[in-house]
C-alpha cells in the first residue's frame, strides 16, 4: 500500500490563441477600467509584500447606501507602473471562459477547482518564493515571464510565454519574475479531495455520540493508566461502529455533497425566460455548457443533482431524464416514449428555469 508521490512539473506548448482566449489584457482592462471590482476580486504584490487594500481602494454609495472595498483605477494603474503586480482573484466566479472552463474541469475531475490571473508589469517580481497548498495549472495568454521551480528533479528555469502551460503539483516551490514586458498569465487552482478527507468524513459523525464527547476526568494528567484504558475501550466502540459504515453510502453521499456545491452557468438565464411562452413541442433546447446532471434514486423518488441545487421528482421521470444525460440536444417531443405532450412541457420547462438547459436560438 506504500507509495511515494513524485513532485515534478510538467510544461505543455499549444497555440497560444487557445489560452489568449480565456483572459486576455483587454479582459484585465475592461475589469479595472470599465466595472465596479472590489476587494477581495483584486489584490495587488509587490517585491513579495502583498499591499494593503487602502492603498488601491476608494469607498463610494449607491443612492444612500455605502459602498466599500471598490477598485479604485487610477490608484491601481499607478501601483502597476510603479512594478506592483495585479492579481485578479476568483475569476471563475466572474469571467464567463473560466467560469465555463472551471465548471468543466469541476465535473471531469471530481475535485473542485479556482482561477486567477496575474498581471505583472516589466522587470517586476510579485511574489517571493513559495508553494501552494494545491495542484496549479498555470496558463500563459500574454507576455513573457521566467519561472524558478524546484521539484524533485532540483531547480529548473521554465520561460513562459503564450501558448505555454505548466502544471505544478501541491508544495512545490516557485517564483516567476518579468523581463522587458508585462506578463498576464492564468492559473487554475485544483484543491484536491484526498482519502483523509473521506476517511475524516466517515469518522466524524459517530464522534458525536456521548461517550466521545464527555470530558476527560479531572486530574487525567495525574491518572495516566485510566486515561489508557478509557482511550482504548472508545477505540474499541469506534472499531465496531466503523465495520458497520455501508461504505457506499458514504461515497454516495460525500458525491452528492460535491455535486451541489458547484456554482452555477446561468448565461443567457434571463433570455430562456423570456422564450418559455413559446417553448412547444419541437423546440430545440441543449444541455448548458458545463451543466450538472446527476441522478440519484431513493425509495419511490429521484434525487436530480444540478450542481448547486436538488431536485426531487418522481421515479416515473428516470427514462426522460436518462435519455436527457445521454444526449447534449433533445426536443420535448424526443420525450415522447416516456412522457405525454403535457408532461414533457412541464419536465422541459422546468429544467429551463433551474439552468440545466438553455433554449437554442
Amino acid at each position: 500500500m506504500d507509495k511515494v508521490w513524485a513532485r515534478q512539473i510538467l510544461v505543455h506548448e499549444t497555440e497560444p490563441a487557445a489560452l489568449t482566449a480565456l483572459f486576455g489584457p483587454e479582459d484585465a482592462d475592461q475589469l479595472i477600467t470599465g466595472t465596479a471590482l472590489r476587494t477581495p476580486q483584486v489584490r495587488v504584490a509587490r517585491d513579495g509584500e502583498v499591499l494593503p487594500q487602502s492603498s488601491y481602494t476608494r469607498g463610494a454609495a449607491i443612492g444612500n447606501v455605502p459602498l466599500t472595498g471598490l477598485v479604485d483605477a487610477k490608484k491601481l494603474l499607478a501601483l502597476f507602473d510603479d512594478g506592483a503586480t495585479v492579481v485578479f482573484q476568483g475569476l471563475h466566479r466572474y469571467w464567463r471562459p473560466l467560469t465555463e472552463l472551471v465548471r468543466e474541469l469541476d465535473s471531469s475531475l471530481g475535485h473542485p477547482c479556482q482561477a486567477n490571473a496575474y498581471l505583472t508589469p516589466p522587470g517586476s517580481q510579485g511574489f517571493a518564493l513559495h508553494s501552494d497548498s494545491h495542484d496549479v495549472f498555470v496558463l500563459q495568454t500574454h507576455g513573457v515571464k521566467q519561472w524558478e521551480v524546484h521539484d524533485d528533479s532540483g531547480a529548473r528555469s521554465v520561460l513562459m510565454e503564450p501558448g505555454t502551460s505548466m502544471y505544478l503539483p501541491t508544495g512545490t516551490r516557485h517564483a516567476a519574475y518579468t523581463h522587458q514586458g508585462a506578463s498576464l498569465h492564468v492559473t487554475i487552482g485544483i484543491n484536491r479531495v484526498t482519502w483523509r478527507d473521506l476517511v475524516s468524513a466517515t469518522i466524524e459523525p459517530l464522534l458525536g455520540d456521548p461517550e466521545f464527547t464527555e470530558p476527560l476526568p479531572a486530574g487525567h494528567h495525574a491518572d495516566t493508566d485510566s486515561i489508557v484504558e478509557g482511550l482504548r475501550e472508545r477505540l474499541t466502540v469506534l472499531s465496531h461502529r466503523l465495520g458497520e459504515v455501508e461504505s457506499a453510502d458514504t461515497v454516495a453521499s460525500h458525491a452528492a455533497r460535491f455535486l451541489r456545491t458547484r456554482q452555477a452557468a446561468l448565461h443567457g438565464g434571463l433570455l430562456d425566460r423570456l422564450e418559455l411562452d413559446r417553448l412547444g413541442d419541437v423546440t430545440l433546447v441543449r444541455r448548458r455548457r458545463a451543466s450538472t446532471l446527476a441522478l440519484m434514486p431513493t425509495g419511490g423518488g429521484l434525487r436530480v443533482l444540478l450542481g448547486d441545487r436538488e431536485l426531487r421528482v418522481p421515479a416515473h421521470l428516470e427514462p426522460a431524464l436518462r435519455h436527457l444525460q445521454r444526449h447534449l440536444e433533445i426536443r420535448p417531443c424526443d420525450l415522447e416514449p416516456w412522457l405525454d405532450a403535457q408532461s414533457r412541457l412541464v419536465l422541459v420547462r422546468r429544467l429551463v428555469r433551474e439552468g440545466l438547459l438553455e433554449v437554442v436560438r
